[in-house]
């Protein structure tokens, strides 16, 4: 029903971190603005907080505005911003708001990622809009066109550097030659990695935006647990080394494809480290930056780039979103739900096509090769390039074999590393990693 023309709404905002810091204050410098946008004046109702009284000079409000009781809040709002991240008290304030009617906007990727179907089915059975731009890759507007803009196409594959922190991290090694301990410490002196950097760097926030995106772009409910999740601490810098001579950077991927089985069609998910070409458009973005490239049968490939987090970014998306729900209120109508009506199966990483790069410490007589041909081949794997050159430490007795693979099942091709690692004749596999993007 639309609203009474003119008639204020409402807006709760629960956390005001660096993220709602910038939402609070862009509401109040822009309410003009916004106002005019939407068709009605958006009125900050109130601000949830974990310590109320604390001053907060940098946030343009009214210091009565602030409230340690969220769940009362919520209930007194037309549209409520959640940016306090985690699944409780999350997940409990957004469901209370729907049940009184509130819209929701948030920017909860775990929580949309470990229990979205039930934020879906509230919003549903509440009559409400549940928006969630600024949960992948802070301001790129990413969601919006694979759910609305590509809604009558068919996304066969979503690639994708979602994570700051790690793109910081890698691009810096490129840049450096450091390793990664050193240059994590960099990151977070310079405040793009946080205290605790594990969620990034172990790829647990890369994983949940992998499984937003791929419920989205294939119609099909994957959660954080389908995701295969590799992080990047295992990444060294013979590793980028490796990568730059054969004109690669590594990145970390998020990985979303639609693919045939022998059962039919089914969804692959997956986040880890890669080496990518140079001249592939995911291999410029640099820092904390993020991209994602999208491929649809109609539209061709798409690329989206901009700054994956930060307060102003990350709220520009959030208020998008705003003004997306708040129009809804004033003319009617809703935005569009969950789409799972394909209910596609998610394959594990096994089956993944994929192709890898190895690193081989051989000993340096005649037949190795032979022996290292023979493993591939037994698997089905094809080899589209090896090297050999004299190791570092100079040693004439020994050879370092470089392999390139052709694309193979990352079953059989991880099958294959563990029959060469047995092989009397390889004395150690230095490196592994995957090949993407060529």
């Amino acid at each position: 029903m639309a609203r009474e023309l003119g008639a204020p709404i409402r807006v709760a905002l629960i956390g005001c971190g660096v993220v709602g810091s910038s939402v609070a204050t862009m509401l109040v410098r822009h309410r003009e603005d916004l106002a005019a946008r939407v068709g009605a004046p958006l009125e900050l109702v109130g601000i949830a907080v974990r310590r109320p009284q604390r001053p907060r000079p940098d946030v343009p409000v009214d210091p009565s505005l602030f409230t340690g009781d969220a769940a009362e809040l919520v209930t007194r709002a037309d549209i409520v911003i959640e940016v306090v991240g985690g699944i409780e008290p999350a997940r409990e304030l957004i469901l209370n708001a729907m049940s009184h009617g509130a819209s929701v906007v948030t920017a909860n990727k775990a929580l949309l990622a470990e229990d979205g179907p039930t934020l879906y089915a509230a919003a549903d059975a509440h009559g409400v809009d549940l928006y969630f731009e600024a949960a992948v890759a802070g301001a790129i507007p990413i969601l919006r066109p694979i759910r609305e803009s590509l809604a009558g196409d068919a996304v066969s594959k979503v690639m994708g550097i979602v994570n700051g922190t790690t793109n910081f991290v890698l691009d810096a090694m490129d840049t450096t030659g450091a390793g990664f301990a050193e240059t994590v410490e960099r990151a977070q002196a310079l405040g793009y990695a946080e205290a605790d950097p594990t969620a990034d760097v172990e790829g647990f926030d890369a994983a949940a935006k992998a499984a937003i995106l791929a419920s989205l772009a294939f119609h099909t409910r994957v959660s954080s647990a389908d995701v295969h999740r590799e992080g990047i601490t295992e990444v060294s810098a013979a590793d980028i080394q490796a990568a730059k001579e054969m004109g690669a950077v590594v990145k970390l991927l998020a990985i979303c494809e639609r693919v045939n089985t022998g059962d039919g069609p089914a969804v692959s998910v997956r986040v880890h480290p890669a080496m990518i070409p140079r001249s592939h458009p995911l291999a410029s973005v640099r820092e904390a930056y993020n991209a994602v490239f999208v491929e649809a049968a109609a539209a061709g490939q798409l690329m989206f780039y901009g700054k994956g987090a930060g307060g102003d970014p990350t709220a520009s998306a959030v208020l998008g979103d705003v003004v997306a729900v708040a129009r809804h209120l004033v003319a009617g109508g809703r935005g569009p739900g969950e789409s799972p009506y394909a209910d596609l199966p998610v394959v594990d990483m096994g089956s993944a096509l994929t192709r890898y790069h190895i690193s081989l410490a051989v000993a340096d007589r005649p037949g190795v090769l032979a022996q290292v041909a023979t493993a591939f081949a037994d698997h089905g794997v094809s080899i589209e390039t090896v090297r050999q050159q004299v190791p570092a430490d100079g040693d004439r007795q020994r050879a370092q074999l470089i392999v390139v693979t052709h694309e193979a099942p990352d079953a059989s091709l991880a099958a294959t590393v563990e029959v060469l690692a047995a092989l009397e004749t390889v004395d150690d596999v230095i490196s592994v990693m995957r090949v993407e993007g060529s």
